[in-house]
């Protein structure tokens, strides 16, 4: 499907209520309008809201996280501005928790942390690492395990500390296990024409309103290379 094609009844969604709306973004989709001028999710959501609750004028959706435009999986949005507000919050105390899934070049250690400070060059859109200390350099920690690994890759479950961008393919690339498909921090490990293996697998959180804690989930596609482990 052409990312200009996309439409809003495109969108898988996972949860609805009056306060949330948990989507499964598709691949290669930015999170919000951009220089591309391609569909984005916000705008497609707003789009759904409208039609869907035959609501006139602007409709309210709070984006309140992003995932990468190559980046599928389980996504999360605002539908007030209370929800908004919450949610933010728990973002800052680290009460929302994202996991991901990943195929990556290689195989690293079983399990493991990784810390690193990173530095985002915003005039070219690429993140390095860099010593602590740096003017604008931001902490990134995340947790992993390596479920298999089959052919020099590995898949790898992630479970994101901090949200930085594009934190889970530098901070692999650090280590020099790249993520599959990945041609900004691959580094010749990947070719024109894959696809960034990375998914947004679970997301958790406390509702906004009931406070319950509240889980949502989505898998990879069955192709290369996730077809290899799921």
């Amino acid at each position: 499907m052409r990312v200009r094609n996309l439409k809003a009844e495109d969108i898988k969604i996972i949860y609805e209520d009056n306060h949330l709306l948990v989507v499964e973004k598709p691949v290669n989709i930015p999170s919000q309008e951009d220089e591309s001028g391609d569909a984005d999710m916000l705008t497609l959501l707003k789009e759904y809201i409208k039609n869907a609750c035959n609501k006139p004028g602007n409709v309210y959706l709070g984006l309140v996280h992003r995932l990468d435009r190559p980046v599928g999986g389980a996504m999360v949005f605002a539908k007030t501005s209370k929800a908004a507000s919450r949610l933010s919050e728990q973002i800052r105390s680290r009460e929302f928790k994202k996991t991901y899934l990943a195929v990556v070049n290689g195989a690293p250690a079983k399990h493991g942390s990784l810390k690193n400070y990173l530095y985002k060059d915003n005039k070219t859109n690429i993140v390095s690492i860099v010593n602590e200390g740096k003017e604008g350099a931001k902490l990134a920690l995340l947790d992993y395990e390596v479920v298999s690994s089959v052919n020099n890759l590995s898949l790898v479950k992630i479970n994101l500390n901090t949200g930085r961008s594009h934190q889970i393919r530098v901070q692999f690339a650090g280590i020099g296990n790249a993520l599959y498909g990945d041609r900004k921090y691959g580094v010749n490990s990947s070719k024109d024409g894959q696809q960034l293996a990375l998914w947004s697998t679970s997301i958790s959180l406390a509702h906004p309103t009931l406070k319950e804690v509240m889980t949502f989930s989505s898998n990879p596609p069955r192709v290369y290379p996730w077809d290899m482990f799921i």
